[in-house]
């Protein structure tokens, strides 16, 4: 009777759109997401539905006609309605009437036989991929944390590095002081061992003429002895050797 009723609304339906318009008009009619997109955090969505009486009806359905006809108001209007669309003949109960309240009895047997191992499967999926999610969130977040903490790291090594260059520098001032002070041995020392060398020089010049003249005055003075003199300085010390022993006898 529904597809009855579809088949008997969709010409009138279709005669009501203006000519102009077709169905691919329409569509490219529609703006899809040409907006500029909202930067305000989203609402979590929430992780179970809300309440429903009978399988199907809303509970905000009851509590927004509570106020107004009170707690037997939702039936009432309920049972009205459906009376109304039979006395009026606007939905007849055939066949098709029959094999529709079939279907939702089945459907309610499987929801209420497998309803709950289906939803335990179900939310068994969903922990598994909230598990996953939440492995690659703490992944990140680990990972994001040790890139804190080496960028802190570099920071505090950036903060030393004044004392650092500060110490090259002195290092730096330390090896020239020490070279400085090489060259000022080295030159100290070649200084020392050309004065030396002079020093020895002279010395040995000095030598080489007190042995030349040494040498050359025993020269002249044994030249300038006779062999007359020879022989009476001789006799003169046999003389003196006598008188000198002599003396020693007497002091005995």
């Amino acid at each position: 009777m529904l597809s009855r009723l579809g088949l008997r609304a969709a010409p009138a339906a279709l005669k009501s759109l203006a000519p102009s318009l077709s169905v691919g008009v329409l569509h490219t009619s529609r703006s899809f997401h040409t907006g500029q997109h909202c930067l305000a955090p989203l609402p979590p969505l929430p992780e179970k539905g809300g309440q429903v009486r009978h399988g199907l009806i809303p509970e905000e359905f009851f509590q927004f006609l509570y106020p107004k006809t009170g707690v037997t108001g939702p039936y009432v209007l309920g049972t009205g309605l459906i009376f109304y669309l039979l006395s009026k003949e606007i939905y007849i109960i055939n066949h098709e009437t029959v094999s529709g309240a079939c279907i939702v009895g089945i459907l309610i047997y499987i929801v209420k036989k497998y309803g709950g191992d289906v939803a335990a499967f179900a939310d068994r999926l969903n922990e598994e991929k909230v598990a996953k999610v939440l492995a690659v969130k703490n992944d990140s977040v680990n990972h994001l944390e040790s890139m804190i903490e080496q960028e802190k790291k570099e920071q505090w090594r950036v903060e030393g590095r004044n004392y650092l260059f500060d110490a090259k520098r002195n290092n730096v001032a330390m090896l020239l002081e020490t070279n400085y002070r090489e060259r000022l041995l080295t030159v100290y020392n070649e200084v020392k061992k050309r004065l030396d060398y002079q020093i020895a020089v002279q010395q040995l010049t000095r030598r080489k003429e007190q042995d030349h003249m040494i040498n050359w005055i025993e020269k002249n003075v044994i030249q300038s002895i006779t062999a007359q003199q020879e022989k009476e300085s001789i006799a003169k010390c046999i003389s003196d050797l006598k008188m000198l022993s002599k003396s020693t006898r007497g002091a005995v």
